[in-house]
């Protein structure tokens, strides 16, 4: 099989069967016909191969990157415009996307960077409380629900084609805290090593964007 098989297997048979704490929603855009078919061109184009990536991990789709596309930190915007997918979701730009691809684009374009890396997320469905984007972590009980579900996923996302047991952590916070945690016990991954979560660059450092750019990137290629 193909590194693109397996990520289309995976993404079709995502299912959480817990029961979530009160008020909280699954965010699964893999029930989506259109979403599979934006997938499917998706990792075709840059993953159909057998040869192995180093894994990015980010927290979880939100509502307007992945939870629209089901492509981690690719909105409708990018798809088109720098991956030359058409589709016809809904073409509202988000700021995580807009990080990423700036990154992609000074690392040699969406051909050379995703034959070298694998973009994922800790839990690969997201989640809404009251309309809004709410994270794996934000409440304990939610956490210790999905604990056997993000398990599972992070061994099944290892196991696409990834080829250094060294993992990238899209945020230094409670996403890097909770992997790391977790990594303890599980012994995924021989090294974890954090980098600034896309959104909080662009919402509350902007004015350092290329400074964290340049030094996300030589992290990245040490």
């Amino acid at each position: 099989m193909t590194f693109t098989d397996r990520i289309l297997d995976f993404y079709a048979s995502l299912e959480i069967n817990e029961k979530l704490p009160e008020g909280i929603e699954i965010l699964n855009p893999y029930k989506n016909k259109e979403v599979m078919a934006a997938c499917t061109a998706f990792y075709k184009k840059y993953y159909n191969d057998t040869k192995g990536r180093i894994m990015i991990l980010g927290i979880n789709p939100g509502r307007f990157g992945a939870g629209v596309t089901g492509i981690p930190f690719t909105d409708p915007v990018k798809l088109e415009k720098e991956c030359n997918i058409k589709n016809s979701f809904e073409k509202r730009g988000e700021l995580s996307s807009e990080f990423v691809y700036r990154l992609i684009s000074q690392m040699g374009g969406p051909d050379h960077f995703y034959r070298h890396f694998y973009l994922g997320a800790v839990s690969p469905l997201g989640f809404v409380k009251d309309g809004k984007n709410y994270n794996y972590y934000d409440s304990r009980a939610l956490t210790h629900t999905l604990k056997s579900f993000i398990t599972k996923s992070l061994v099944e996302q290892i196991g696409f084609g990834i080829k250094f047991k060294r993992a990238y952590v899209l945020g230094q916070g409670k996403n890097y805290e909770y992997l790391k945690m977790l990594n303890l016990d599980l012994k995924l991954f021989d090294e974890l090593i954090p980098l600034p979560h896309p959104r909080w660059v662009m919402q509350y450092r902007r004015k350092q964007l290329s400074e964290i750019l340049d030094k996300t990137i030589k992290t990245l290629i040490t």
